[in-house]
């Protein structure tokens, strides 16, 4: 079971300094419902599906279809994630389609003569894990769902079939990442004209995915996981090394799974559970939080600002000891990591004054790519989606399956280095998270929704890697205890603390130097970053019966629709 760790704690003397927010910053509003994404292009796929009687299930469905065609740094069909669904009744519950390893995956795989190979590990056809998203996908419209299937997929098919326009912030995308197609030649022939970048405004097409979609419109997840897709992705392993096979892609399975469930303010919060350790982890920071008066602290203030920092520190540090995929790891202790008791203990440890120190024996992680994506749903009814999936990197492996026309992704980074290895990197091969045949990868994916007094309030997500966390955690806080609305929780500037490096990164030019300089002062080894994730966001004012959707313009081609 979870022990009170002891941190140092010294005294210094603290005067806030609250950073102003300014107004202006409006959400998108609608009322018949709203999905709000990374592609505005997918946004209103999904919209489309709900004006023409679909319900927020069916919407998600065909806007993670959409996204692998108009999204592909990490829309997919080669990858994986996590959907958290609330109906209307106030019901919940999860899917998990997060990768599996292959049934020849093994603990010690990314150890080439006894050494961590990190290339192996990340950016070759052994890193790709048996893939997710058509199975979780079909298991949450199966359960839930009231279109029929076909019709929430050949949007898509559409979309790879005849094209659509690449954006400026594609074309950038698409033009930077040539160096690694050119690998691969299925990937390059995917996504250059003959190895030359294209251009905003030029027409993206792709018939081999097109054909892959068509095969899941028509046959369900056996579309993909059977037939000719999967004898496709085998044939693409065998020749490269990598371990999938067609037996591993028929024994995939997704699972309905509860959901965490907490409370924060009178607010009930609702999260994924493990493999992802999102929601243990926002709900340990959100207990730890309700101690505090934040409110009175003020938004980017130096005292709010190192009270989130250091339970974001706590959660973190038992992410690493505690957390890993339940069917292999059964002894997580949830019910105690997101009690208000242990939240206590853990808040008695924090100073007012003075950061803590992370300490040097305690755990670090393995590399988590920032490149995944988040979309939030609403409907008519009211019924809510959070859905976040990634490919890992951005265009995950790089590796497009020829003639399927689809992205693999390296999400076999995600498991530790190796039985506990340690090295100038900071790896540590900390038990619940090592590879083993079957077993899902630990991941950071935190799609989350919100209730007060029985009826939705707040759907949120991002992307981000391990930032993921502390990116939702802070959209709750800007809403609930800040009062900001949809776009201004969004446009709010962000912390990230990890527990180890040990060191508070923020965002460039989001809080005052001021305030920055007290946090020194306070201990924190500070960090200043570029942009940290891409919350998408829907509040749902039930007294005005209206959806706000905050869409994050740190990341190009977002947009919510809806009406």
């Amino acid at each position: 079971m979870p022990s009170r760790r002891t941190f140092l704690l010294l005294p210094i003397a603290l005067v806030a300094v609250t950073l102003t927010i300014q107004a202006g910053s409006q959400p998108v509003r609608a009322t018949r419902g709203m999905v709000v994404s990374q592609s505005d292009i997918a946004s209103q796929v999904g919209w489309r599906v709900m004006e023409n009687g679909g319900n927020a299930i069916d919407a998600a469905v065909a806007t993670a279809f959409a996204m692998a065609v108009t999204h592909p740094t990490a829309g997919n069909i080669g990858g994986g994630g996590f959907l958290v669904y609330r109906a209307a009744d106030g019901r919940a519950t999860t899917f998990d389609f997060r990768e599996k390893a292959p049934a020849g995956a093994h603990p010690e795989m990314w150890l080439v003569d006894g050494k961590y190979d990190f290339d192996v590990h990340h950016n070759s056809h052994r890193a790709v894990g048996v893939p997710g998203t058509v199975a979780g996908l079909h298991l949450a419209w199966k359960t839930h769902g009231s279109t029929p299937w076909r019709d929430l997929v050949m949007p898509a098919v559409a979309l790879a079939r005849d094209g659509f326009e690449v954006s400026h912030g594609l074309a950038r995308s698409l033009e930077r990442m040539i160096p690694e197609f050119t690998k691969y030649p299925a990937s390059l022939a995917q996504f250059s004209k003959n190895g030359q970048p294209y251009q905003p405004g030029d027409t993206l097409r792709q018939p081999d995915l097109a054909r892959s979609l068509e095969r899941i419109a028509d046959q369900g997840p056996a579309g993909f996981y059977a037939g000719e897709t999967a004898l496709l992705i085998e044939k693409e392993m065998q020749a490269n090394g990598g371990l999938i096979t067609r037996a591993d892609l028929a024994a995939y399975e997704a699972k309905e799974r509860a959901p965490i469930t907490g409370t924060y303010r009178g607010y009930e919060i609702i999260g994924m559970p493990p493999p992802s350790s999102g929601g243990i982890a926002v709900q340990t920071m959100l207990n730890i939080l309700e101690g505090y008066d934040l409110t009175a602290a003020g938004f980017g203030s130096a005292r709010s600002l190192h009270l989130t920092a250091e339970a974001m520190r706590r959660a973190f540090a038992d992410r690493a000891r505690y957390i890993g995929d339940p069917d292999f790891v059964t002894d997580i202790p949830v019910a105690e990591l997101i009690s208000k008791p242990y939240a206590e203990g853990l808040r008695k440890t924090i100073s007012a004054t003075r950061a803590s120190k992370s300490s040097p024996d305690s755990f670090t992680w393995t590399t988590e790519s920032p490149e995944t994506t988040h979309f939030s749903v609403v409907d008519t009814a009211r019924n809510a989606v959070s859905l976040t999936y990634t490919l890992e990197y951005g265009y995950g492996s790089r590796i497009v399956v020829p003639g399927g026309g689809f992205l693999l992704n390296n999400e076999m980074g995600d498991f530790n280095a190796g039985p506990g290895l340690t090295d100038e990197r900071g790896l540590i091969g900390t038990t619940p998270n090592l590879a083993q045949p079957g077993k899902r990868m630990l991941s950071s994916m935190a799609p989350t929704i919100i209730a007060k007094d029985g009826a939705l309030f707040m759907v949120t997500g991002t992307p981000g890697g391990r930032t993921i966390i502390n990116t939702v955690l802070t959209t709750i806080l800007n809403v609930i205890d800040f009062g900001m609305n949809a776009q201004e929780a969004v446009d709010a500037g962000r912390i990230h603390h990890q527990w180890l490096p040990d060191r508070l990164s923020y965002e460039r030019n989001a809080f005052s130097p001021d305030t920055m300089q007290l946090l020194a002062a306070m201990g924190h080894t500070l960090n200043e970053a570029g942009n940290q994730g891409a919350a998408e966001v829907i509040v749902f004012n039930q007294k005005e019966n209206v959806l706000e959707g905050g869409v994050d313009r740190r990341a190009p081609d977002g947009g919510a629709a809806g009406k």
